[in-house]
């Protein structure tokens, strides 16, 4: 049971479970947009893309409004796209300023409770106001069709008849706590079932009314997240002209809100351009032959450099900027993804056909390579060690696998050799990283381009041990970029015909 969620004033109802977290995608919302207005001014280094417009001045009241504009777009996108979205209650840091305060504040609440529960004869102003929360919050849990149990509340708090007992010395507190952990125990979710048992065990009047309450609280965010879900089907049939409206609005305050997108999209086509030149013949290319560019493709390629974008040095696109952290995730999981691949490529070259048909083998394999590699990512791992202890593991069970199924081990030579290509992944250039990110990336392409088609596509030769984990990937990638294209299809269908038809920019 939470201390954090034990505070006297509980009126707010289920609603005040999700300010909080509400405040905190606010106040990164705030922060986002204050930046936006940093970056109005248009850089020099930018060259061949539409220039941002003039510096803009906004009033405080303005950009209050935009962020919370921001926010309710985050919110509701957050709704649609993570499934496992749920409203959580706000952790005060330890020893934090907030967090004294408000022990203070609830301690002198608590403490004024009980002073006059003893006086004599006892007041039970406080007691009374605390009941008549109880019974707002209670009745908030009920649907329409609740008539009898409203009713039943309606009867046992009436606060005026409460009143009217404390004022004759006959009000009986502990049946009306009775009576409230009873209702609690029919509303609440069967999740809560232990923690209304015990308040059953508490007897002192001011602890059981603290514990109440904190009850209620977590009941209040389970009521919250019902909600949330019930709603979700059909948030998401709204959810596109929603977000697409709420960007328009932001945009119109902003005008520099897409610089960063048609960078991008830029970036994009120049890359595909590139590519296209240097494919064709050298006769054939000139000047009068430039390549004509398919937007879906510029559009596709664009989506799969932000799983090689660089989150420290570039701006990330407005447009994807609510998804930046899946796509940052889905970035490292292939970064692992990667190097896994390749080490299992070098192994199963080097053992042969004997090994590579045996599917509990490769599973242990790859279970073993990403617990050494757990912390790729961090400034502090070092992988040139990982991958000796990698080598080192990897060489063990391959000789047991070999053993186990009547085959030859590896000899000394084999196995210096096996350990010197597996530490060789280290380096980025190494041809089989190189060639196992290339075929992921052409995987990823071809998902991409089938549309909305729910097969998959062929997987490429070589990634077969990694081909479970790469789907997994290729399904979150993929769902997240289509609902990307449909929420902001109109903005890249513009940008994309200026940059592809080299129409100067409005």
């Amino acid at each position: 049971m939470s201390q954090d969620s034990e505070r006297p004033d509980t009126s707010e109802g289920k609603s005040g479970a999700s300010e909080d977290n509400q405040q905190d995608n606010r106040n990164n919302s705030e922060q986002s947009v204050r930046k936006k207005i940093r970056q109005n001014t248009p850089s020099p280094s930018r060259h061949q893309t539409p220039q941002a417009s003039p510096p803009q001045f906004v009033s405080v009241e303005e950009l209050m409004e935009t962020a919370k504009g921001v926010t309710n777009m985050v919110l509701a996108h957050e709704i649609v796209v993570n499934g496992g979205f749920q409203i959580k209650p706000a952790e005060l840091p330890e020893n934090s300023l907030e967090k004294r305060v408000r022990d203070i504040v609830h301690k002198a609440f608590w403490d004024c409770l009980e002073a006059q529960l003893k006086e004599d004869p006892p007041s039970y102003d406080h007691a009374i106001k605390l009941v008549g929360e109880i019974k707002e919050t209670l009745l908030s849990f009920l649907l329409p069709g609740h008539t009898r149990l409203k009713n039943q509340i309606t009867e046992a708090l009436d606060l005026e008849l409460i009143k009217q007992e404390a004022e004759n010395g006959v009000l009986d507190i502990s049946k009306l706590a009775e009576f409230i952990i009873g209702m609690m125990g029919t509303l609440c979710a069967p999740a809560r079932d232990e923690e209304v048992k015990k308040l059953k065990d508490i007897h002192e009047i001011v602890p059981l009314f603290r514990a109440i309450f904190s009850v209620l609280d977590l009941m209040k965010m389970d009521m919250a997240n019902f909600a949330v879900t019930s709603i979700r089907p059909h948030l998401m049939q709204q959810s596109v002209e929603y977000e697409r409206k709420k960007f328009q609005e932001l945009y119109e305050k902003q005008p520099n809100s897409l610089d960063f997108v048609v960078e991008w999209l830029q970036e994009a086509a120049d890359d595909l351009g590139s590519r296209a030149v240097s494919s064709m013949d050298d006769g054939a290319a000139s000047a009068s032959s430039a390549p004509v560019l398919c937007p879906v493709a510029v559009q596709n390629h664009a989506y799969l450099k932000l799983l090689k974008w660089d989150h420290l040095q570039k701006p990330f696109p407005e447009t994807v900027l609510m998804d930046q952290s899946r796509f940052q995730e889905m970035q490292l999981e292939l970064d692992q993804l990667i190097l896994i691949g390749a080490v299992l490529l070098v192994v199963f070259n080097a053992a042969g056909p004997s090994l590579s048909g045996l599917p509990a083998f490769t599973d242990n394999l790859k279970m073993v390579i990403k617990v050494l590699l757990t912390g790729l990512h961090f400034p502090s791992f070092n992988l040139s060690e990982a991958l000796a202890v990698v080598s080192e593991k990897i060489c063990a069970e391959v000789n047991s696998c070999l053993s186990q199924h009547g085959f030859t081990p590896f000899t000394a030579e084999k196995e210096t050799a096996l350990k010197g290509q597996i530490q060789a992944l280290e380096n980025p250039s190494n041809t089989v990283c190189k060639l196992i990110d290339s075929r992921i990336q052409s995987f990823l392409e071809s998902y991409l381009a089938s549309g909305h088609q729910k097969s998959l596509p062929a997987i490429p030769g070589g990634l077969g041990p990694i081909q479970r984990e790469l789907e997994e990937i290729a399904v979150k990638y993929v769902r997240l970029v289509n609902y990307n294209k449909l929420v902001f299809s109109p903005y890249y269908d513009a940008v994309l015909n200026k940059v592809l038809n080299k129409e100067p920019a409005s």
